[in-house]
């Protein structure tokens, strides 16, 4: 899983696709590409390395997006906060341990294919990434997946995979979002009452969400199947409600490490599990995408940050 050419290379390569007082290309740590980008609105930083969005702040408001201070910035490895892609599987590859968690497309380098600026005043970046060697060796399909970002008044993900096999594929995916709050013990998170979970902190057992605000006080890992609706997390510490609206989306997926798991991370930080929380739009386990030869598959999600 290496990049093909030199980053100082791959840099002036991309040069032409800056965008003036908006977008640019610069080297973040030990050497990643990214794009700074700038608008009116809000401002945001999106690495090549996994499509990854690692930063989007609105005008006049804190980051929307946690980012650990033990993030590892490295070709091989997931970055820890922002908006990890998962695909093409969630979690640990079945019969494969020595698989990339949550998939290869977090770990690879993807393409920029084009930026533009639109009349709102927003930026957008689509980037691009093909079955190679790299991804064969875990799965062996053939696809192209294009992850376009939208940066305005709100942030907008879209991660289209399009099946180039002569077979039917199956996969899952997950716009693997982590959210800065103050405190994760006071937020408040609606959108999934009365919805149908894995909880993982109890061996998967299936089990039915009430139709309360949930709130976060332990260690939570939980898959929501069918899950459409809107979700929003309600933040009275950084006075904000986060609205998280999905389409091509039937599963949420709800984590937070809290005391234990966070101190054995390495890539996070101890104390970190208090200012964040995942709330992931996807389709995992029964909600696995389904998509036959010649077929494209879009999950489209859009972040906006609200003062209270």
């Amino acid at each position: 899983m290496r990049y093909d050419a030199s980053m100082a290379q791959q840099l002036s390569d991309l040069q032409g696709l800056a965008i003036a007082n908006a977008l640019t290309f610069e080297e973040g740590p030990n050497g990643l590409l990214r794009a700074a980008i700038f608008t009116p609105h809000a401002e945001a930083t999106v690495y090549l390395h996994g499509a990854h969005v690692t930063h989007y702040r609105p005008v006049g408001q804190k980051p929307l997006l946690f980012l650990s201070e033990r993030s590892c910035f490295e070709p091989a490895k997931p970055i820890r906060g922002g908006i990890p892609i998962c695909f093409p599987w969630f979690g640990p590859r079945e019969n494969d341990p020595a698989a990339p968690m949550h998939g290869f497309a977090r770990v690879l380098p993807w393409t920029v294919e084009s930026t533009s600026a639109g009349a709102d005043k927003s930026v957008s970046i689509e980037l691009k990434l093909e079955s190679s060697d790299a991804t064969q060796r875990y799965w062996p399909y053939s696809f192209i997946a294009r992850c376009r970002i939208n940066i305005g008044l709100s942030l907008n993900v879209a991660l289209q995979v399009r099946n180039t096999s002569a077979d039917s594929l199956s996969f899952e995916e997950a716009l693997h979002a982590y959210f800065s709050v103050g405190d994760v013990r006071q937020v408040a998170i609606t959108g999934l009452a009365n919805t149908t979970y894995l909880d993982r902190m109890d061996s998967g057992r299936q089990k039915l969400q009430n139709d309360q605000p949930i709130s976060i006080a332990a260690e939570t890992d939980r898959a929501y199947l069918d899950a459409r609706l809107p979700c929003v997390i309600d933040d009275p510490v950084l006075a904000r409600r986060i609205k998280i609206e999905k389409t091509g989306s039937e599963s949420t997926v709800l984590w937070n490490p809290w005391i234990d798991k966070a101190i054995a991370m390495p890539d996070f930080g101890d104390e970190e599990w208090m200012s964040m929380v995942c709330l992931e739009s996807g389709n995992v386990r029964q909600n696995a995408v389904a998509l036959p030869p010649g077929q494209t598959h879009t999950l489209a999600v859009r972040y906006l940050s609200e003062i209270r």
